[in-house]
């Protein structure tokens, strides 16, 4: 059958790319269900809602901050190490059009658990709404793209293989979902070494987590631990600062006497 020759566009080569990129990691997946009731009432009642891939990702950071394993990586270069960040670096997916294109690309969110929740939020609401060019990691992202499959290559086993430069790239931890688009499972692929997905908030306020971690950083226990203390932030800090934010204010109602 005669076809037609279509060109790879910049977002679909970065995933390429990362796709490329991911599937050497050894990644191991554990789902559970959390029951994030309080939050979910804090959520509800607050007058500017974050979104949840804000949510989590302070989350995650805040247990992190606690557990020095989830900012550990793996390096391969110039030998087989672990490098130790200080704070977290999260990669959290947004989905774009660019060029009438439906595509992925990457907001770099650093150290969530040291800046308010609102500031979070807007960091990644700022990608999903401004020019491509005006978010720095999207911009940093395309230049990628443009070089030389060689030289793009080896950019990325650079950027990957080298401690300080992983957390450029790739992060310490990313988060993506589709629950905005409806309901569904998603086993994604990362670099590493740690990657959240979560679905949709259940009517019992109930909400699936799925982790996907790099073996060789840490073993299941290390996530029951974090699913566990997450859970715990969630309904604890991430809900008294929600709290703590302007609410929506109840009807008054008036009885007739």
């Amino acid at each position: 059958m005669r076809g037609r020759f279509c060109k790879v566009s910049r977002p679909r080569q970065f995933v390429i790319d990362l796709m490329r990129a991911s599937c050497g990691v050894p990644l191991i997946t554990m789902k559970r269900t959390l029951d994030v009731g309080p939050l979910a009432a804090a959520r509800a009642a607050a007058l500017a809602r974050p979104g949840w891939s804000a949510i989590f990702a302070k989350a995650f950071c805040l247990v992190a901050r606690d557990e020095p394993i989830l900012r550990t990586l793996y390096i391969k270069w110039p030998w087989s190490h672990f490098y130790q960040l200080p704070q977290s670096v999260g990669m959290i997916a947004v989905a774009r059009c660019l060029d009438g294109e439906d595509c992925v690309l990457m907001q770099k969110v650093s150290a969530a658990d040291e800046i308010p929740l609102a500031e979070v939020d807007a960091k990644i609401r700022h990608a999903q709404t401004a020019a491509i060019d005006q978010v720095p990691a999207f911009r940093r992202m395309m230049r990628l793209t443009r070089l030389p499959w060689p030289i793009r290559r080896l950019a990325w086993a650079f950027g990957l293989n080298m401690g300080r430069q992983h957390a450029n790239y790739a992060g310490s931890y990313g988060i993506t979902s589709v629950a905005a688009f409806g309901p569904g499972e998603l086993y994604a692929l990362s670099p590493g070494p740690f990657l959240i997905s979560y679905g949709q908030l259940a009517p019992d306020h109930s909400i699936e987590v799925i982790v996907r971690w790099d073996h060789r950083v840490t073993d299941a226990a290390m996530i029951v631990k974090l699913f566990d203390k997450l859970e715990r932030v969630l309904n604890g800090a991430i809900a008294a600062e929600l709290r703590a934010r302007p609410q929506i204010t109840p009807p008054v109602r008036v009885v007739a006497h």
